[in-house]
């Protein structure tokens, strides 16, 4: 079912070379943005009327307002099976304990007598957070994105997720109790790109939403292209693609396992990518052959999981030995990163590139998707080799403030004014000289 990507006897290419020869799913944001612009420039110039137009063409509902009634609220909460409940409020208490220790403390650093810098961190203004509503539902994104944007100390936070028909026009009601579980009260009816835009642009009237300062929360296509077209006007956490999962694997691990996780992620999305990585062919063909019965017994096979697993972003890779395994998940970069081997913790310490990494057999991604503690809004695509998933620190803004006295600033005048005539800035120094009497130009 799943291809193989035999990367064994030779040595190992270095950088992109090897990056190329590894699965990945085809997302042409740059296609999508063409498509995104009118809508987002639609909903810049009729606001609200845009919304609820939208709402009608892609999600086949009517609206009055896009604002969600706070009893339509309060309502979702009421009606949420206990299990369900039990199961947030857990989530969200270890979401809150590990964002909470993210925290930065502002430092102040004495650079020479008289002279400081101090580093305070300021939370953005108003985040607007999105809550995706496609083929599944996933109140625990509004989780992962509301706790840290709180513990990080921001005060206004608004939430869209898209409406659905079954639901009378609002977003799903596990999304609206979540939201009132997070104490989020200012939630509105909308999805795709219209919702970025309402973010980056704000809408009129009573209903009205103010623009935000930065988005942030997983999408489709098309919520990822709207971010691109908004990126200088506001800030957002990532343009989310496929999600995938990547298990490095020896002789050691259990396929059962390793087939479980790989299905897991296939479930998601038929371009959700699963991609195993191994130097024994025993346990691949094990694997292999699990997939069979496993896929049976679940639910999403023709539609998700039998195109993720069969599609050209899914494989097992064969490699010489864990060396090389580890250079090839470092390359890949993946979202989820799985280490299924003998000393899963030495081996996990020694990988630099992923979004987050599960350590050993009883730490799978599900864990981390809901009740980790640890935030499932992550890098993919490969940006794990330069990007990072959100977390508390996402929504902080560092500011330097700089404090010297006359003394301290007359000590280092002369470096000063000798660094920027190096670069023909004679301004830049005249600055400081003016300070202490010295001739500038124009005197």
């Amino acid at each position: 079912m799943i291809s193989r990507i035999d990367l064994r006897g030779d040595a190992l290419p270095e950088g992109a070379a090897l990056r190329d020869l590894l699965p990945r799913a085809e997302f042409d944001v740059e296609a999508a943005l063409e498509k995104v612009r009118p809508i987002c420039e639609d909903v810049r110039h009729r606001g609200t009327a845009a919304l609820i137009e939208y709402a009608e063409r892609f999600d086949g509902v009517t609206l009055e307002r896009v604002r969600v009634p706070a009893e339509a609220i309060a309502t979702a909460l009421e009606g949420l099976e206990p299990e369900v409940r039990a199961a947030l409020e857990e989530s969200i208490r270890r979401a809150r304990i590990v964002h909470r220790a993210q925290r930065r403390a502002e430092h102040t650093t004495q650079v020479v007598p008289g002279g400081t810098v101090t580093e305070k961190w300021v939370p953005v203004e108003r985040v607007g957070l999105y809550a995706p509503g496609g083929r599944s539902v996933y109140p625990s994104s509004v989780i992962m994105n509301a706790v840290p944007a709180q513990e990080a100390g921001v005060t206004s936070i608004a939430l869209a997720s898209p409406p659905q028909k079954e639901h009378g026009g609002l977003p799903h009601p596990t999304i609206l109790a979540a939201c009132a579980l997070l104490g989020v009260d200012e939630v509105y009816a909308v999805g795709g790109a219209q919702a970025v835009a309402m973010f980056a642009y704000g809408t009129d009237g009573p209903d009205g939403c103010p623009p935000a300062n930065m988005v942030t929360g997983p999408g489709n296509i098309w919520v990822a292209a709207a971010k691109r077209y908004f990126t200088g006007r506001i800030g957002i956490d990532t343009e989310a693609g496929p999600t995938e999962i990547a298990v490095l694997a020896d002789s050691t691990a259990d396929p059962v396992h390793v087939a479980a996780d790989l299905i897991s992620q296939a479930e998601h999305d038929p371009l959700a990518a699963a991609v195993l990585v191994t130097d024994s062919v025993r346990l691949a063909d094990a694997v292999d052959k699990e997939l069979e019965p496993q896929i049976a017994a679940t639910r999403h096979v023709e539609d998700r999981i039998v195109p993720a697993l069969t599609g050209r972003q899914s494989a097992i890779v064969l490699v010489d030995g864990i060396d090389e395994g580890l250079r090839v998940v470092d390359a890949y970069g993946a979202e989820h990163l799985e280490i299924q081997t003998a000393d899963a913790g030495a081996v996990a310490a020694r990988v630099r590139n992923a979004g987050a990494i599960f350590v050993g057999p009883w730490s799978p991604v599900s864990l981390g998707d809901y009740c980790a503690g640890s935030n499932h809004v992550l890098p993919t695509g490969g940006c794990a080799c330069h990007s990072s998933g959100l977390s508390v620190q996402s929504f902080l803004r560092g500011i330097h403030i700089v404090d010297y006295s006359r003394e301290a600033l007359a000590d280092v005048t002369h470096h000063v004014v000798t660094l920027a005539e190096a670069e023909d800035l004679p301004a830049h120094g005249a600055a400081v000289k003016a300070r202490f009497g010295w001739k500038v130009p124009g005197q």
